[in-house]
């Protein structure tokens, strides 16, 4: 598990640090941990890897503040998990819009650390991703963000939600063609409604006898060939959602 801490002081660095070294030897779990300086500091490595699990991330910093931060990050589209230490509370409505995991007020408690690790390493077990192709890198995608994927030449083309908010997407162009991420993806959840385009079930706002609408405001075709299963696909997701509810 691949750990960055963001924060301008040494002495809160250096306790997080060791928290999580404590957790790591006691949970079994191997964990390396990058540390920056600043916001900027992590942007540029980001620019390069985005294979983080978790960002620990100080809100209040010299130049950019950890907010910002963190919108540029979901901006890239990444749901890695993040976690804010500050002093103070008045960012936590600020909290909501970047999806933050959870907030740590300072003096950090080694128990509040544990528990965000636990529900880190939970949320991991819980997802799914897959490792695409993208702009000449190897980019992870949450299978589960996909809306839609669509063939185009040789690749393919992906819409995904981004910060866990189904109405900001981002468009990936990728190298994988639409039959290998077919065999990737859970056969539960998505469906080929067209010999060109599969769709997300759980992302469906509804259908009609030429298209499927999906919650991201994008629609696509369905097939006369493939409607019936689509139909089926889309009612059985909401019967099980009915019946979860209940």
């Amino acid at each position: 598990m691949r750990i960055a801490i963001i924060e301008d002081e040494q002495v809160h660095k250096e306790l997080l640090s060791g928290y999580l070294q404590s957790w790591s030897k006691d949970e079994g779990v191997s964990i390396v941990i990058d540390t920056f300086p600043s916001a900027e500091s992590f942007l540029f490595e980001w620019a390069e890897r985005k294979d983080y699990d978790v960002l620990f991330v100080d809100i209040q910093m010299r130049e950019m503040n950890g907010m910002e931060m963190a919108r540029t990050v979901r901006q890239d589209g990444s749901d890695v998990a993040i976690v804010f230490t500050t002093g103070i509370t008045d960012y936590l409505e600020e909290g909501y819009e970047v999806e933050a995991l959870h907030y740590l007020i300072k003096p950090i408690d080694e128990a509040k650390v544990r528990k965000c690790m636990d529900k880190v390493v939970s949320r991991n077990k819980q997802e799914t991703y897959l490792i695409l192709n993208h702009d000449g890198e190897l980019k992870k995608v949450n299978e589960g963000s996909i809306t839609y994927i669509e063939a185009r030449g040789h690749g393919a083309v992906i819409e995904v939600m981004t910060g866990g908010n189904v109405y900001k997407t981002q468009v990936l162009d990728v190298t994988e063609s639409l039959s290998e991420l077919e065999t990737q993806l859970d056969k539960a959840k998505f469906v080929k409604c067209h010999r060109s385009y599969i769709c997300n079930v759980e992302c469906i706002h509804h259908i009609d006898k030429t298209s499927v609408y999906l919650d991201s405001g994008s629609s696509i075709p369905v097939s006369r060939r493939m409607y019936v299963e689509v139909n089926q696909a889309f009612i059985r997701h909401f019967k099980k959602c009915s019946a979860d509810i209940g």
